[in-house]
């Protein structure tokens, strides 16, 4: 594959990746099981294509979000757990960006 066709994949992943982020981001503010569930779902996504792309720490922040989600089902301690998926979450986003403004400069 030509680099400029991976680089139109990889911007196209980043994008969406980005739509995921807000999605998380807003269901996280509902803080229903539903919304748990959801952003549950995105992060796992997130982490298998992140790594398939080449972006690791996309992969490794989005596990992060679902492990939390995971271990928070199982423990009465959610607001500690909530500050740390709202992090990951801000994390992620983070590295959205900054894998986006790289592939700009690439």
């Amino acid at each position: 594959m030509v680099d400029v066709e991976l680089d139109d994949l990889k911007r196209e992943f980043l994008d969406e990746a980005r739509v995921k982020v807000e999605e998380m981001q807003a269901a996280l503010e509902s803080a229903s099981s539903e919304s748990f569930d959801r952003v549950t779902y995105l992060a796992h996504q997130l982490k298998g294509s992140g790594g398939s792309y080449g972006y690791e720490r996309i992969s490794t922040d989005a596990a992060a979000i679902e492990k939390a989600l995971e271990t928070r089902s199982g423990t009465s301690n959610g607001n500690a757990l909530d500050a740390q998926i709202q992090q990951h979450v801000i994390n992620l986003r983070a590295e959205i960006d900054r894998c986006s403004k790289e592939l700009l400069l690439h």
